[in-house]
């Protein structure tokens, strides 16, 4: 449904053609000559076409429409031309005008045209709408979803499970865990993967933007609304809305997100117009689901509308198998951007990934390798390369004989030995020698015999 304004000093015309566009399910306003359309348009900020006759006293349909490209570039225009006026018209649409139509012309005719250059309109807005989401996205990078772990391979299962329906998904983890990541791999891998998928970090969001940015707004809703804008929920249409942070929205938001779940609609901002949606949503946050739930800041009856299919991803110090398949993976994803030299990893650097407790998760991870290609001298990343990583577990020492001759026990025990000594002393061996309470010469032979490389 579109607001069109008719400009004709011909009273049974432009009634006509209002009724006509009436019946087709559109807002009409009618003037009788230019000056009268120009002061409508002063007082309206939502009109999305005008059609003005050509010839009108005191301002002519020429005048109006220059006028109107001044006051409004956003308006469309479409000039009624008397027959032979070829040139004029082709002069307006120069001007600015998107058509002209000659009289005399059939009502069906003029409703063809009306409702061709409507639709070309909203697909114009459609395209810029998602241009400028594009060009927000294009700056960001994703990566695949690596590991190996057991639990890792829980939610793979569970995303193939998931992927078919179109039931709302909550994922909980900390942050850096790859709750995006997983959002994106269900919807590759579901029936929506040939429509958008659109992302809204509501945590980042300034306070009374997130409502306009997932619902739109119409033109002069708020200071600022220069023009109607689609919101995120229409840009997902027949695809994907991925809530990131759901835990950090407002109870207005709240409210208005709760009935979009429950109804399947959306009103844009400062708008009346009930807009149906076809999007599965898949939100997510970094609190715990019982404090979610618990929360006063959000409404328990959402919580349950979002709750519906949950699955909790897994912190990396729980599933530290997959360190050395996620290193190697960022070596390989980043050695480009760093230009970097650097083709693996010592064991040394390695034990210490490791034993760090990565509070920061899969993106902690992630920033360390870059900084260590940044700055690694040798083709081999080495613990001087990794910044500060405070060992917060340990290893575990062999507490019984492991299998074979006593000799080779005691050789596991003390390569154990050597390697933790390393890490903790950052490399330097003096300092790995002081802590193991042996002289330098006999690590550097330690060393040598069991092949550690510093």
């Amino acid at each position: 449904m579109a607001k069109v304004l008719i400009v004709d000093d011909h009273d049974s015309m432009r009634e006509g053609l209002e009724l006509l566009l009436r019946r087709r399910g559109h807002r009409t306003l009618g003037a009788a000559n230019g000056a009268e359309g120009l002061e409508i348009l002063d007082g309206q900020d939502d009109i999305d076409l005008v059609v003005a006759d050509l010839k009108m006293a005191p301002v002519d349909g020429m005048e109006m429409l220059r006028a109107v490209r001044e006051r409004a570039p956003g308006i469309d225009f479409l000039i009624i031309t008397a027959y032979g006026s070829v040139e004029i018209a082709v002069e307006a649409m120069k001007a600015g005008a998107v058509d002209f139509i000659e009289k005399p012309f059939r009502s069906e005719a003029f409703a063809a045209r009306v409702e061709s250059l409507l639709r070309a309109r909203a697909e114009r807005e459609r395209l810029r709408d998602e241009n400028i989401y594009l060009r927000d996205e294009l700056d960001r990078e994703y990566g695949e979803i690596v590991g190996q772990a057991p639990a890792m391979r829980e939610i793979y299962s569970w995303i193939g499970r998931v992927a078919q329906s179109d039931s709302t998904l909550m994922i909980y983890g900390e942050s850096g865990t790859g709750k995006e990541l997983v959002a994106r791999a269900i919807h590759q891998a579901s029936p929506r993967a040939e429509a958008p998928f659109i992302r809204v970090n509501c945590g980042a969001m300034p306070e009374g933007i997130l409502d306009s940015e997932l619902f739109g707004h119409e033109k002069g809703a708020f200071t600022g609304a220069e023009r109607r804008r689609r919101g995120r929920f229409e840009l997902a249409e027949g695809g994907t809305l991925f809530l990131d942070e759901i835990g950090t929205i407002r109870p207005e938001t709240q409210v208005r997100l709760l009935r979009v779940l429950q109804e399947r609609e959306i009103e844009r901002v400062g708008g009346e117009e009930t807009i149906p949606v076809d999007v599965r949503i898949i939100a997510a946050t970094n609190m715990a689901p019982e404090t979610l739930k618990t929360s006063d800041n959000f409404r328990e009856d959402l919580y349950y509308r979002l709750h519906v299919v949950p699955v909790v991803l897994p912190r990396l110090r729980d599933r530290r198998d997959d360190i050395p398949l996620l290193a190697a993976h960022f070596i390989d994803k980043l050695k480009l951007r760093t230009r970097t030299k650097v083709t693996g990893i010592s064991d040394e650097a390695m034990a210490a990934l490791e034993v760090y407790d990565w509070p920061g998760n899969v993106r902690e991870l992630e920033n360390v390798i870059e900084r260590a290609l940044v700055l690694a001298r040798a083709a081999v990343i080495t613990p001087a390369d990794l910044p500060a990583l405070a060992p917060t577990v340990t290893r575990p020492l062999p507490s019984e004989p492991t299998e074979g001759t006593l000799q080779e026990s005691v050789e596991t025990y003390e390569r154990e030995l050597l390697r933790r000594s390393l890490v903790q002393a950052r490399g330097v061996k003096a300092e790995a020698a002081r802590l193991l309470g042996i002289p330098a010469a006999t690590l550097h032979y330690k060393l040598q015999k069991y092949g550690i490389d510093t």
